[in-house]
């Protein structure tokens, strides 16, 4: 049902998008039009990816849902760089830490221990990811903020050059270590850590096909996500948000709603290992690998975009990334401890919505 309707919103979203956009309709109305839009064929990127995960295992699937899921906030982050929104920009990494750590993490432990009292999943890579999300969250983007309290802006921008191209580097490394020098090393000790995840599945979609409507995809959202980015200034005015606020809640989620429903999904399928490397594999993409490309991508645009985020912004991740760390170091987990994670989140937005 949800695949119709989805299926439905592709095939009228995109022409209105179109439409709209060479008939100048007003803002607020293709804000909605394409945010709407955007979801859906988000919704199509995660079933490709989905299929492509139940051919390639839990672990690249993953990777691969991640990486799709983050390519429309990175091209919509693209775009609102070469607008010059560069508040926007560090919200939407911001909303996309918070977004994947407390709602997308939340909503799968949430939905799938409403079927299962205990989920577990690999709690050896709950430890490493642990290590890393204080490393990329807590290091690499606190640092730059109280560092630059004592630098001028180009020696700001230098020192958030210096510590993009590291990030950058140690998640290439990251990515080594986990796929290949030591691949299948660290195996759950406790029999059913991953309950569900190696049963036999048909893939939705063939190998060919599925890269096909990834690519597809991409590119219908690469147009649309270019004009989405025009009308945040007049609907800000209209709702009375904030650029923190659109770029926190509205982009972090709209950008992220692949991996959203694709890990609720596989948690409601008791795939914790898929779910988890979604929402912790994302989070980790964003901060090691997506935030630092868009500070190198801002050096060719008249304005650059140094690495400081807002102290709400720090204290927000900060306190997301200890929160999850928390709750999934065990390597298990249920409804109640999925219903903690969206509590922070509400907290959490109702604050970015006053500030």
């Amino acid at each position: 049902m949800a695949n119709k309707i989805f299926m439905v919103l592709v095939l009228v979203g995109v022409p209105l998008s179109v439409i709209g956009t060479l008939l100048h309709w007003p803002s607020v109305i293709m804000f909605v039009v394409y945010c709407l839009t955007i979801v859906a064929l988000a919704s199509f990127m995660g079933r490709a990816t989905e299929s492509l995960a139940i051919v390639m295992g839990p672990r690249i699937g993953g990777l691969l849902n991640a990486t799709f899921g983050n390519a429309v906030e990175l091209i919509i982050s693209i775009f609102s760089l070469k607008a010059g929104l560069i508040g926007i920009v560090l919200a939407s990494l911001t909303g996309s830490v918070l977004g994947n750590l407390l709602l997308v993490a939340g909503l799968s432990f949430f939905v799938g221990g409403t079927r299962y009292k205990r989920q577990l999943f690999n709690v050896y890579d709950a430890r490493h990811n642990a290590g890393l999300l204080i490393f990329a969250v807590i290091v690499a983007f606190v640092i730059p903020e109280v560092f630059s309290r004592n630098m001028s802006d180009v020696e700001t921008m230098s020192l958030s050059v210096g510590i993009s191209i590291i990030l950058i580097l140690l998640y290439l490394a990251a990515l080594f270590f986990k796929l290949v020098t030591h691949r299948g090393v660290y195996q759950p000790t406790e029999k059913g850590a991953v309950m569900g995840a190696h049963e036999e599945e048909e893939p939705e979609w063939g190998k060919g096909i599925a890269i096909a409507v990834l690519a597809a995809a991409t590119v219908a959202v690469a147009y649309i996500s270019e004009h989405l980015v025009h009308t945040f200034s007049e609907v800000g005015e209209t709702f009375g948000w904030t650029e923190l606020f659109i770029g926190v809640i509205i982009v972090a989620i709209v950008g992220n709603a692949a991996e959203h429903a694709t890990a609720i999904i596989m948690a409601y399928k008791n795939k914790m290992d898929i779910a988890v490397e979604i929402a912790v594999g994302s989070t980790l993409q964003i901060a090691m690998f997506v935030a630092p490309v868009l500070v190198l991508l801002s050096l060719l645009f008249p304005t650059y975009m140094p690495l400081v985020f807002t102290w709400p912004e720090l204290i927000s991740m900060v306190t997301a990334v200890f929160l999850m760390i928390m709750i999934s170091n065990d390597g298990e987990t249920n409804w109640f401890e999925g219903l903690t994670l969206m509590a922070a989140y509400a907290i959490m937005g109702i604050g970015f919505y006053l500030l």
